[in-house]
C-alpha cells in the first residue's frame, strides 16, 4: 500500500513520540548525561527534529558527516510535539500563492517559532521515495519548551546506527533492525497547520 504524499510516521506511545537529531560528541555527550540539552547546545539557534529515522540517516550519512557523528533518539511529550505543529509555519510559500497569500505567509513566518518542511522520505539505500517526511525547526519559545518541558529522555543510538548500516552494506535483513514507525494520528486542525490534509485532498482529486 502506497504511503500518502505527506504523512507523519514515527515511533510513539500514548504519551510520547521519538524524534532524531545528530550532533558532535561535544554536544551529544553532555545531553545524554544530563538527559536535557545543556551547553554547548545553543538555545539561540534553530534546531531541527526529525521523526523519520531513515531521513535522519540520509541527513547525517549514517553518523559519518562532520558534526553529526553521534545520533540521538529524543523522546518528547506528544503534547509538546503537537504544540510545535500548532504553532508552525511552512518554510516556503506555495508556488501557486498570489500576492495576498504570499504576504499572509510572510507574516505568519515572522511570528511563528516553528518551521515545517516536507522532504522526500528515504529507503534503506537512502534513495528518495515518492512520499514526503516532515522536518520540524524549533526556534525561540519552541526551543525553550523543547529543552525545558518536552524532553522525556535522550538516548545515544549511534552504535545501533552503525549496526544497521553494516547490515545494509552486507545485504543482511537490515529492515528488521529499524525502529517501528507508524502513521501519527493528526487531528484535522494540525493536519491543516502542516499542510498534510490539503496534500491528501489534492492527491485524491481526479
Amino acid at each position: 500500500m502506497n504511503a500518502p504524499y505527506r504523512q507523519i510516521r514515527a515511533a510513539y506511545t500514548e504519551e510520547s513520540i521519538t524524534v532524531y537529531q545528530a550532533y558532535d560528541p561535544a554536544v551529544a555527550g553532555p545531553a545524554v548525561a544530563a538527559q536535557r540539552f545543556v551547553p554547548p547546545f545553543k538555545r539561540e539557534r534553530m534546531t531541527w527534529i526529525k521523526p523519520s529515522f531513515l531521513w535522519m540517516m540520509y541527513r547525517c550519512g549514517w553518523a559519518t558527516k562532520p558534526g553529526q557523528t553521534r545520533v540521538l533518539a529524543i523522546e518528547i511529550t506528544r503534547e509538546g510535539f503537537e504544540w510545535a505543529l500548532a504553532h508552525s509555519c511552512p518554510s516556503h510559500h506555495g508556488r501557486d500563492a498570489g500576492p495576498a497569500d504570499r504576504a499572509s505567509w510572510a507574516e505568519r513566518l515572522r511570528r511563528s517559532p516553528v518551521r515545517v518542511q516536507w522532504d522526500p522520505e528515504r529507503n534503506l539505500g537512502l534513495n528518495a521515495l515518492p512520499h514526503r517526511s516532515i522536518q520540524i525547526g524549533l526556534s525561540g519559545e519552541a526551543v525553550r519548551r523543547y529543552v525545558g518541558d518536552w524532553t522525556v529522555s535522550i538516548t545515544d543510538i549511534t552504535d545501533r546506527v552503525h549496526d544497521i548500516h553494516a547490515a545494509v552494506r552486507s545485504g543482511d535483513r537490515a529492515a528488521a533492525l529499524l525502529p517501528e514507525e507508524r502513521p501519527y494520528p493528526l487531528p484535522p486542525e494540525l493536519a491543516d497547520a502542516v499542510g498534510a490534509r490539503a496534500a491528501r485532498e489534492r492527491a485524491a482529486t481526479p
